[in-house]
């Protein structure tokens, strides 16, 4: 990557994501890469986390405000393929989530006991895996509520997808 395209890609990938600002949208592995264009322009490829994502404007609209910010003329493009995975978390986001107090999406989400909820979850504040399900659906649709049984506190559980 020559450095120009590294400064766009530092400048993209700082964005935080408007629904969990506690990840970057780099942390998430929303943003799949930031090229040079033979005309100059940055330009950023996006990938949603999934088709309904109300986020997905608002995050394009914040990638492209960063690299203009930074000095460079942005192109933003959508890529819905190959179709985004809670896989490719990296485990900074991962654990940026736990400390936010979101339980991380276990791994292997194309696995049918992870996308169908037979997964266990670990409380994100005490670390139990004694935990219950209150709801498929948390503060937005991509996490489901959940309560720990120990030091019963409720959080958030980013689901698989």
């Amino acid at each position: 990557m020559n450095s120009q395209a590294n400064r766009a890609w530092l400048a993209a990938s700082a964005v935080l994501d408007p629904e969990v600002p506690a990840v970057t949208v780099a942390d998430l592995g929303i943003l799949r890469s930031v090229e040079m264009d033979e005309y100059g322009r940055a330009v950023a490829r996006v990938t949603p986390t999934y088709s309904g994502c109300p986020a997905v404007l608002a995050i394009e609209l914040a990638i492209e405000a960063a690299l203009r910010d930074a000095g460079f003329d942005p192109v933003i493009e959508r890529s819905l393929t190959p179709a985004w995975t809670t896989d490719w978390i990296t485990d900074l986001g991962r654990e940026k989530l736990r400390a936010y107090g979101i339980a991380p999406p276990v791994s292997g989400s194309s696995s049918k006991r992870a996308l169908f909820g037979d997964v266990q979850v670990s409380c994100p504040r005490c670390s139990a895996k004694d935990t219950s399900k209150l709801s498929e659906f948390g503060s937005t649709a991509c996490k489901a509520h959940y309560r720990c049984n120990s030091c019963l506190e409720p959080f958030d559980y980013f689901k698989c997808i």
